[in-house]
């Protein structure tokens, strides 16, 4: 089986060995953070729900890796991380930091107080690595449960706020390799809407696209796509329906081979030598534009292409009702 068909994480045999709580108010209305001393207390049932809630959402084979403008050093996760990983009874310590970071990152008035989990945990596969890791989680919306109790014979209901283990808001999953690239780490972030949700990412984080087989299929095909809707156009007589001919031949390339090739796909895909010489400089300028090192051939993503496809279906529309 190809290892674009296996999951990313395998989970099965994790060990948490520690988890920290701390409480991060609003910055805005300086309410400050609250340091846990101790860690989680837990048992087998708490474990069960804790590993569904630190990992079920982390479905994207997208990784990262932490940055900085001058030193990946100077990143405050990074170095807080990599000392957990010399040194994981330090957890607290350092969690504590890492709680107090992400206090001063939450800057925007719209950003929720909630729960920060900080967890270090063994034996976590990373694409059939084993690794340690290093989990980081803020709950900021409560859902509404009902209680239901028993008395005598007769039940009443009693609403209860509290954390769904399936919708994780924020979370943010660092793991033990590559280190001196910036260690690989892997984010969700569901509630990011507007402009205070980038605190998570951008502020606290502060993190790249890793430089994988996600990260060259993932470019390329928004380069296509960007030549096809909107540069081809500019250039060359074209009408909408060759257009999406030229979208489909794409996404048929992507899906039916395993490896790309920019001179087979060019070929393949727009034939005329004057489109593909016009796709060759487009290309150099998307990648000096967006900071790429561009790969000629790489091994093709497929997860990525299923995510991509989606995007390309919505690009151009004949009419209407017609795609």
């Amino acid at each position: 089986m190809r290892k674009d068909f296996e999951p990313m994480l395998n989970t099965e045999d994790i060990s948490i060995v520690d988890v920290y709580i701390h409480a991060i108010g609003s910055k805005m209305n300086d309410e400050g953070v609250e340091i846990s001393e101790m860690p989680l207390a837990r048992d087998t049932r708490i474990d069960t729900a804790l590993t569904t809630y630190f990992f079920h959402s982390f479905k994207s084979e997208e990784l990262f890796n932490f940055s900085h403008e001058s030193d990946v050093n100077l990143n405050e996760i990074f170095a807080y991380a990599r000392l957990i990983f010399e040194n994981p009874e330090d957890l607290q310590k350092q969690s504590a930091k890492i709680a107090r970071h992400l206090y001063q990152s939450s800057d925007h008035p719209n950003i929720k107080r909630g729960e920060l989990y900080v967890a270090f945990i063994r034996d976590v596969y990373v694409h059939g690595e084993q690794v340690d890791a290093i989990g980081l989680f803020k709950s900021e919306e409560k859902d509404t449960y009902i209680k239901v109790l028993q008395q005598g014979k007769n039940y009443e209901l009693e609403p209860e706020k509290g954390v769904n283990v399936q919708k994780l808001d924020k979370g943010c999953l660092i793991f033990s390799t590559d280190e001196e690239s910036g260690y690989q780490v892997a984010i969700v972030d569901n509630t990011n809407k507007g402009q205070e949700a980038q605190y998570w990412k951008e502020e606290f984080l502060r993190v790249k696209p890793r430089r994988d087989v996600f990260f060259n299929t993932q470019n390329v095909m928004s380069a296509c796509k960007n030549f096809i809707a909107q540069e081809l156009p500019d250039q060359f007589e074209v009408e909408k329906a060759d257009q999406i001919d030229l979208l489909n031949r794409s996404i048929d390339y992507f899906k039916n081979n395993e490896t790309f090739d920019q001179n087979t796909f060019a070929g393949e895909v727009f034939q005329d030598p004057g489109v593909i010489q016009s796709f060759e400089d487009f290309n150099q300028n998307y990648a000096q534009e967006n900071d790429i090192v561009w790969e000629d051939n790489f091994e093709i993503s497929k997860q990525a292409v299923k995510q991509k496809a989606r995007v390309f279906k919505s690009v151009l529309k004949l009419d209407k009702n017609f795609h």
